[in-house]
Formats: C-alpha cells, structure tokens, sequence
C-alpha cells in the first residue's frame, strides 16, 4: 500500500493495482502548487465531508478519470446528481471494493457545501486492504467512538488532523492514536492557512516522548506500508 500526501487533508491511496484519493483539495492550496491535478489518477474519490477545502477539485478529477465517489448519502448523491458515479455509505456501514472493504465512521465536525446544501453528517474511513489496514479519521475532535476501531481492526496506520482550532490539537491526537491503537500517525490538516499552523518539530516531539511516529511528509511525497 502506497501512501501519497497531497496537502491539507488530501491523500492519495495505491493498493491492488487500484488509486484512490481522499478529500482532493490541491488547486486552492498555495502549498501545493507544484502539483498538476490533471496527472493524477483516482478509480475512487473518498469524501469524509462537504466543506470546500475537502471537495474543491472533486469533480475535476472524477471527471478525468471517470472515478466512483464514496461518502455519506447527502454528498454522494449531491455529485451523483451532477452525473457523477457514486457509491453511497453512512455511518457504520462497510462494503467490499475491488481494492479492499471500506467502513464509514464517526466523525465530529460539520458538513456543508460551500453553495450551503447541507452535506450530512461528517466522518472518516477504515480502509482494509490486502495486506495492511488504515484509518482515515477526517476532520474530527477526539472522540470515544474511536475506541471501538480497534475492536474490528488492527491498524498499521492511522491518518489524523493536527492543526487545531478546527479539529484535534497534537495532544488529543496522540490520545487518539492511544484510541485506535496504531503508533504511526501521519498528520494532516495543519500549515495550509493561518489558523492551522504547527510547530512541525514540537509536534514529533511530543509524539515521540508518547511513543508513537508522527510522519509530517512534504506535500507530494509518499511513503510504503
């Protein structure tokens, strides 16, 4: 499984010989200039929520790549109902893709699209694959239903904000990764405005002292589970 940071909360996913992208947020991103979202490919387009800096370049690349959007009912029917393919889920529910079974779960935050359609409740993803399993907690507080992750999966990596202000702080993710279970988190949701701004190595730090890994990738860079 092949893990690919694009900025802001925006991953990419190789696993099966299938791509996989997450909240595609790179054209409004000043950080992530260098990255042409017309090179990359997505067979599938998770949505953890309808805020703008999660969905900005969503039907760009869908429609480049014919892609299948998997969300929530109200988001992905909200594209569906733009001629987009789509597959809907909601909170506890799972399904079997082609690259691995898929669970949809809690999230707390908002969710509503920038033209105000309300976009359902928010969460995040458990993504099993072959050989190694993650979770993609979107934008969230810490939260106790967290607990419940590792009770059906055993996680090799576990995707969570850090930038505060709108989601979990460094300290109340290290308790998520207690939560879950998982000792190597790779953060997202800091640095792309003003409000999210972290010190990269303050943060590490303090993961290291809980004894876990925070990977902080530069935007474009990948690493191999």
């Amino acid at each position: 499984m092949k893990i690919t940071f694009y900025g802001h909360a925006c991953i990419g996913i190789e696993v099966s010989g299938k791509y996989i992208l997450v909240d595609p947020f790179i054209s409004g991103n000043e950080k992530a200039t260098h990255i042409d979202i017309a090179a990359l490919k997505a067979d599938y387009i998770l949505i953890t929520h309808a805020h703008f800096d999660h969905i900005a370049d969503v039907e760009v690349i869908a429609k480049n790549n014919n892609s299948i959007i998997v969300s929530n009912w109200e988001i992905a029917t909200y594209f569906g109902n733009k001629g987009f393919q789509y597959h809907p889920m909601n909170h506890g529910g799972s399904w079997q893709f082609d690259f691995g079974r898929v669970k949809y779960v809690a999230a707390i935050h908002s969710s509503s699209f920038p033209d105000a359609t309300y976009g359902g409740n928010p969460g995040g993803f458990v993504i099993e694959g072959e050989h190694k399993n993650i979770y993609i907690s979107g934008d969230t507080a810490l939260t106790m239903d967290m607990k419940l992750i590792p009770m059906r999966t055993k996680l090799d990596l576990a995707i969570l904000p850090i930038g505060n202000c709108f989601t979990m702080d460094v300290e109340d993710a290290i308790m998520a990764a207690d939560f879950v279970d998982c000792d190597k988190i790779l953060g997202c949701h800091y640095d792309t405005f003003g409000f999210i701004i972290i010190n990269h190595d303050e943060a590490k730090k303090k993961f290291f002292d809980a004894g876990k890994d925070l990977m902080l990738l530069d935007i474009g860079e990948s690493i191999s589970l």
